[in-house]
């Protein structure tokens, strides 16, 4: 089955992921994840450590397969048996019925009579970074050889906790596995010059041979089509949505969906729990009030305003801002933010600048600073300046912005 234990170590080593942000999950148990939402891992028969995700809440009941291998063991989790499914996201990626697909179990069984046609070669078996470690242990113990990989595949294996069957060192075994890319024509005619060699594909999907010596056996860890459709008339979905683009299986399927009704998701946000009179207090003792955050909050467009709102509410709104704006510490001699005049206003008087300035200096320092460099000259532009920059000018802005910082 699949196991925590083997995707949780793997994930720093193959995807650089830090492990800080891994969080190992059992397989076969519920996990609350917030408040209102349950997960529940369950193994995919896929590549090792591979599983399902089976979500519950508010939304209703979500199966999603990932890349997975039905197996009528499945029928026996716990997890699902008896289960209403509101939609399964389902692995299509051979739903068509012209994908018929051997077990794994025959599919190993034609790649060893291959071998064994040719007893005097060595094999060169193409894999993925991750899949068909399964028919790499079945070969090796089948023909007492060790298969040989690289030194990266080689720890790749042992995190997986795979048999030890895999060795990086040169010659112990004349069984290989090298990435599918490597098996083409001009590597086949190499090989063969320094020693008899035949190449063996383990693929479901159409290969088109460039070279006699390259087999292919119908070898998936994805289902097949009649497994696609054994699982989805057993499980009785209310709906099918296939997870890979760009293909329609659902009319494979209609037949065999549940007539009850769908749960509609609920998408609508919490409203937020208010504080106590004692916390409101306790907060406003903690937290300084923004000038800045005051101001965008007052403001009704939010973020990047591209499309200018009614000229009422827009004329208010950049009044607004500037206004709180002016209102935070600033360098004597006038506002620090920029008051977007257009052509024909007239500047403040000497009186109302020192009015201005009298009331800052009465005003008691903010102690958080504003944003500085780009964020600060964004934030602090009135909406009008805003609506004359497009979307790629603003990219643009960013990437000076940041090219400046670097140098």
């Amino acid at each position: 089955r699949a196991s925590p234990g083997l995707t949780a170590p793997f994930a720093p080593h193959a995807l650089q992921v830090p492990p800080c942000w891994i969080r190992p999950l059992e397989v076969g148990q519920s996990h609350v994840v917030g408040e209102e939402v349950t997960v529940t891992l369950l193994d995919a028969n896929h590549c090792p450590g591979s599983v399902m995700f089976l979500f519950e809440g508010a939304f209703g009941t979500i199966l999603y397969t990932g890349d997975f291998r039905y197996t009528r063991s499945m029928q026996g989790e716990p997890a699902l048996r008896g289960r209403h499914i509101d939609r399964l996201y389902l692995d299509n990626t051979h739903c068509h019925p012209q994908r018929a697909l051997p077990s794994r179990h025959c599919a190993t069984r034609q790649a060893a009579h291959i071998i064994r046609s040719h007893p005097q070669h060595h094999v060169i078996i193409g894999v993925y970074s991750l899949g068909k470690e399964a028919l790499l242990v079945d070969l090796a113990v089948e023909f007492g050889t060790w298969v040989v990989v690289s030194p990266w595949r080689l720890e790749q294996m042992r995190l997986l906790e795979l048999p030890d069957v895999f060795t990086s060192e040169e010659g112990a075994g004349w069984i290989r596995a090298v990435d599918v890319a490597e098996i083409r024509s001009d590597a086949l005619i190499s090989w063969n010059k320094l020693h008899p060699t035949i190449a063996i594909l383990p693929t479901g999907r159409p290969v088109k041979v460039t070279h006699p010596n390259i087999h292919t056996i119908p070898y998936s860890d994805h289902s097949s089509f009649s497994e696609l459709c054994e699982f989805v008339k057993w499980l009785k979905p209310c709906s099918v949505i296939p997870i890979v683009k760009g293909t329609m299986c659902q009319v494979y399927f209609q037949k065999y969906l549940s007539s009850a009704p769908q749960a509609l998701p609920d998408f609508a946000m919490p409203k937020p729990v208010r504080d106590s009179p004692q916390q409101q207090r306790k907060r406003k003792g903690q937290e300084p009030v923004w000038p800045l955050r005051r101001a965008m909050q007052r403001s009704v467009p939010q973020g990047v305003v591209y499309e200018s709102p009614e000229e009422n509410q827009e004329s208010k709104d950049v009044e607004a801002l500037q206004q709180n704006c002016c209102k935070s510490e600033v360098p004597k001699g006038g506002c620090a933010c920029d008051t977007g005049k257009e052509a024909g206003e007239e500047e403040p008087s000497g009186e109302q600048a020192g009015a201005a300035a009298s009331t800052v200096s009465q005003a008691p320092a903010p102690e958080e600073h504003f944003l500085t460099g780009f964020a600060e000259q964004y934030l602090l532009t009135p909406l009008n300046a805003l609506k004359q920059n497009s979307l790629q000018k603003f990219d643009k802005l960013v990437e000076d912005f940041l090219m400046g910082e670097a140098s």
